[in-house]
């Protein structure tokens, strides 16, 4: 395995809360509003410090999806999932951005979310879609 090499972001930054290696910035959130397992879930056009894994089709709540979920280069814990292509005509606005799951990572002010015990265990999605 060779050497990390890791972005280090400066701004109002979000990271992953098992390594607190630096995912994204908040200026990239496009929106806060999605829902994931584990809870809320934030979509940003950008992303640094994560590798891709398998494509796959995932139905959701907006639809039918062709995904990768996205894994931590410091601790290879998943994060998220990045929208590879969306079926449904209203849902292209994600295609190439990414779903970081809010309880997976620090905010910029160091805080993080706890699973709540009403967290849906089901498909992923925006709510307000």
């Amino acid at each position: 395995m060779g050497r990390l090499f890791a972005i280090t972001l400066e701004g109002r930054i979000y990271s992953c809360k098992h390594c607190t290696t630096h995912l994204a910035l908040s200026d990239d959130i496009v929106s806060k509003s999605f829902r994931c397992k584990h809870g809320m879930a934030y979509l940003f056009d950008k992303v640094v410090n994560v590798t891709l894994g398998e494509k796959e089709e995932r139905l959701m709540i907006t639809g039918l999806h062709t995904v990768v979920d996205i894994f931590c280069v410091g601790c290879c814990s998943v994060v998220g999932w990045k929208y590879e292509a969306a079926h449904e005509r209203t849902q292209k606005y994600k295609e190439g951005k990414f779903i970081l799951e809010r309880f997976k990572m620090f905010g910029p002010d160091g805080s993080f979310f706890a699973t709540p015990h009403d967290a849906t265990f089901g498909s992923s999605d925006a709510d307000d879609a």
